[in-house]
């Protein structure tokens, strides 16, 4: 028998942007009703992963209970979505209760999908066979390090959008380095392959990290897509797309292989009235690019990863998303209470991501770029070299800042 509840904001997802968002909305308005709608009782800072799969960062800093991470004065629906009626402004979840809105944010992350690839959930764990993006994984990834002595080393990144696009190198860099340090990196031989046509996509930060490639002597692979991993037998085989567009096979051989599985928005979202239908971001979430307003109702909006925008997914991302989120939705909301014009919306969100090119132990390239994939810098310096104070920045400024001024709704 399902149960019939009404709030005036509704967030679906308690992650980065679910939390972030409501947190500024009650810092603007403590007397807002907002309620977050979040199955998990953990929350992750999934930034540290990388780190934590090269041995440099403990795994237990990563996560925290998410009823710390619940702004005070928000309320807690301890469940998941399971479809949309945006057009009769109410949503129902998995435990069969149906919650309408006034407004609705949506920030439920994103979907890895481990069976994407054949014989890959079967393969994790074993065999040399690794991956950063799970919480339970990433200590795996240093334990694969450490006991590599020998062979092809591969890394791989996947044909769909992901969490952070710079993570797959990442850990790359970083594996090379602990091999010399293991003194073995004479016995491994590093492979990298892309789908893609190039190494990053800003051409700054690329021609530093085709310099770290060449002076590491990693060989880098492009328009080779991973289709099937062959644990037990220590083979990968992959897509390979030819200039002329054709495709073949190819397999591979390893002796260890950290894997980044293809994504998607979550099939809650994929599957309804809130995605885009057509083209390059079907099934992502169809909002506007710059106001993050959806395309179709007016009172929904969507940051962080899920959203159906050209640019990377990241937590820095979401950092800027959320205060044109805010603004806007109470900007629609004031309008509706004294029934005046709502007036043009913020729509100064200009795609911005930032990814921290880890590219060594103490060694970091602050990528920050919006939608024409040109610099958007932080820093008064060139943030294409490496420097240690970002790789300083990257270990222990971002996870201080995250917990406590992000989440809250102060950054």
């Amino acid at each position: 028998m399902s149960t019939y509840t009404e709030h005036e904001v509704v967030v679906v997802g308690g992650g980065t942007g679910g939390i972030m968002v409501a947190a500024q909305l009650l810092r603007k308005d403590k007397d807002l009703d907002v309620v977050i709608i979040e199955p998990s009782d953990v929350h992750y800072y999934q930034a540290a992963w990388t780190l934590v799969g090269a041995g440099t960062f403990e795994n237990k800093e990563t996560k925290r209970p998410m009823a710390d991470c619940i702004p005070p004065r928000a309320k807690w629906l301890k469940d998941s979505v399971a479809s949309f009626e945006p057009e009769k402004n109410r949503l129902t979840t998995a435990g069969g209760k149906v919650v309408s809105y006034r407004f609705m944010v949506l920030a439920p992350g994103i979907q890895i999908n481990w069976d994407a690839v054949k014989g890959l959930p079967e393969a994790l764990n074993k065999n040399g066979v690794c991956s950063n993006y799970d919480y339970h994984m990433a200590p795996n990834t240093w334990k694969a390090i450490q006991s590599t002595k020998k062979g092809k080393v591969l890394f791989s990144q996947p044909n769909t959008p992901i969490k952070c696009g710079g993570a797959p190198q990442k850990i790359m860099y970083l594996a090379d380095e602990a091999f010399r340090k293991a003194g073995v990196r004479q016995d491994v031989d590093i492979h990298f392959f892309s789908p893609g046509t190039v190494v990053f996509g800003v051409e700054v930060f690329a021609k530093t990290l085709k310099k770290v490639i060449k002076e590491k002597d990693i060989n880098f692979h492009l328009g080779h897509n991973l289709v099937e991993v062959r644990g037990d037998e220590g083979i990968a085989v992959f897509d390979v797309t030819g200039e002329d567009g054709s495709v073949t096979k190819k397999e591979v051989e390893f002796s260890m292989f950290h894997v980044v599985p293809p994504m998607s928005a979550p099939d809650f979202v994929r599957n309804s009235a809130l995605a885009v239908e057509e083209g390059p971001l079907k099934g992502w979430i169809d909002v506007d690019h710059h106001t993050l307003q959806h395309m179709r109702f007016d009172n929904v909006f969507a940051v962080g990863d899920a959203a159906a925008l050209p640019t990377a997914k990241t937590g820095s991302a979401v950092r800027k998303q959320a205060p044109v989120v805010v603004e806007n939705l109470l900007r629609i909301r004031e309008a509706l209470l004294t029934e005046t014009e709502a007036g043009a919306l913020n729509n100064s969100y200009n795609g911005y991501s930032s990814c921290p090119l880890v590219t060594g132990y103490g060694k970091m390239v602050l990528a920050e770029f919006d939608y024409q994939n040109q610099p958007d810098p932080t820093f008064p310096f060139d943030q294409s070299e490496e420097r240690y104070d970002m790789y300083v920045l990257k270990k222990w400024g971002l996870p201080w800042m995250y917990w406590n001024l992000m989440l809250k709704g102060k950054a």
